[in-house]
């Protein structure tokens, strides 16, 4: 085999791993774009080794991927920006292939935007031990070739990820679709109509609601109460001209799946300007998620394009 034709061969054998990858370097970092941006690097590492010394291409691709990973987890401008409370997960729309393998529950828990927000209580050794073990089922022997630690170490450290997320998690197993649905549109329905009542019902006592504030704020806003919740709910939901204005039109709204939970979407033409996702327990809303800002919308308004959307809920919002 000539150059030129090895040359392709090595690149076929990368391209067929980059969805695995990606999703490995989503799921440790939280972050569509970081995760392109570090598959990117990781092919260049690929391009400059001496690829006939690697003897197999899966094994040396995810430990390059991991480290990348570690360093941007790691660096100094990572930890001012997640200091400050301004991170939230970039959303995906479910079947995106970045969202990875999603066969086992824990495989779909890892992608979940709760447990993508838990992970950041963890040591980037302790997340990527989690990630490796919960989600691509790497044993504790290949964990520890990767991260170069021993193997005790590894299983220390997903001893320590799944006790603290355990501890942190809110619920239990995964909801009813028809049933999350369900709330969903009941939410929908009255948190334009002031009926404040029927929302706080539809609240667990000691529910959640985050907003990136549309991008506008350096600082996430948090309401903690389902009261607080339901007026926010209230005022955010309701349209008015000028919330068509900033949105630039009149969005559709719809329903969709959105890292495996419910979530509406307000879209403006072909264009996603605002995710609202939900996590549901034992029937009622634990947390609800706002993102606005068009940079972690980025991803999720390519994958809407390519999507055949329902009937909205809402079609003039």
């Amino acid at each position: 085999m000539d150059s030129t034709a090895t040359d392709r061969f090595d690149t076929s054998r990368f391209q067929a791993s980059r969805n695995r990858l990606a999703s490995l370097a989503y799921r440790l970092l939280g972050s569509a774009a970081d995760a392109e941006d570090v598959v990117q690097d990781a092919f260049l590492h690929w391009e400059a080794a001496n690829r006939q010394l690697i003897k197999v291409p899966e094994a040396w691709l995810t430990k390059v991927v991991t480290n990348l990973c570690l360093d941007r987890l790691r660096s100094a401008q990572a930890r001012r920006e997640r200091a400050v409370g301004a991170w939230l997960p970039e959303p995906l729309l479910d079947g995106d292939p970045m969202l990875g393998p999603a066969d086992t529950f824990e495989q779909r828990e890892s992608v979940s935007l709760a447990v993508l927000t838990l992970m950041e209580r963890l040591s980037p050794v302790e997340r990527a031990v989690y990630v490796l073990r919960e989600a691509f089922s790497y044993s504790h022997a290949e964990i520890a070739q990767i991260l170069v630690i021993t193997e005790s170490a590894s299983q220390q450290h997903l001893h320590r990820s799944r006790r603290r997320i355990t501890a942190a998690r809110r619920g239990g197993g995964e909801a009813d679709p028809a049933s999350a649905r369900r709330i969903v549109e009941e939410f929908l329905a009255a948190a334009p109509s002031g009926r404040t009542e029927q929302l706080v019902a539809l609240l667990t006592d000691d529910a959640t609601a985050i907003s990136d504030g549309a991008g506008l704020t350096e600082k996430l806003r948090r309401y903690d109460t389902p009261q607080r919740i339901a007026a926010i709910a209230r005022a955010g939901f309701k349209p008015t001209p000028a919330k068509r204005r900033l949105a630039g039109g009149t969005p559709t709204i719809h329903y969709a799946l959105v890292n495996g939970a419910p979530a509406i979407l307000f879209v403006l033409g072909d264009r996603v300007v605002g995710s609202v996702t939900f996590d549901i327990t034992n029937g009622r809303i634990a947390t609800v998620r706002g993102i606005a800002a068009p940079t972690r919308l980025a991803r999720l308004t390519e994958a809407w394009q390519q999507h055949q959307p329902d009937t909205p809920l809402i079609a003039q919002w």
